[in-house]
């Protein structure tokens, strides 16, 4: 089996909206939290940061561990054609505040937008699992 680690960032504003990226792999596009996958021996802390500045151009602070979720992915629904066995997938959530930088796109990534949505809106939104996830880790609404 194998296992992914990934960090991820609850990041929201002052008119109660919430920061996502566009994830452009797999069989579907669908809108996710920022952050992604831990590169070898990185801190967890410091790939949740990594990721949300190249997914969406911002700095951030991480305010709070707010949980880690787990799952794991039978082969046969994995992104990767062809993938011989399941994949574990540990991602880490942390709550964090936006300190610099400017909205910006991702390029040649496995993102390529970032935006701002209303919390009551997200319900409409084509999202994968994660992003309800955090949202209920962080206390803000479920969406349905």
């Amino acid at each position: 089996m194998d296992m992914r680690v990934a960090a991820y960032a609850v990041i929201t504003d002052d008119a109660d909206r919430v920061l996502l990226a566009h994830w452009n792999e797999g069989r579907r596009s669908a809108w996710t939290m920022p952050g992604g996958g831990l590169e070898a021996g990185e801190d967890p802390e410091h790939a949740a940061r990594r990721e949300v500045r190249e997914e969406t151009g911002y700095t951030v602070v991480l305010d709070a561990l707010l949980g880690i979720h787990s799952r794991v992915i039978p082969a046969g629904r994995r992104i990767v054609p062809g993938t011989a066995g399941p994949l574990h997938a540990l991602r880490i959530v942390y709550r964090a505040h936006i300190t610099g930088g400017h909205l910006r796109n991702e390029t040649d990534g496995s993102t390529d937008r970032a935006d701002w949505f209303p919390l009551d809106r997200l319900a409409a939104l084509q999202r994968v699992k994660l992003v309800d996830i955090a949202l209920e880790m962080a206390g803000l609404s479920a969406v349905a």
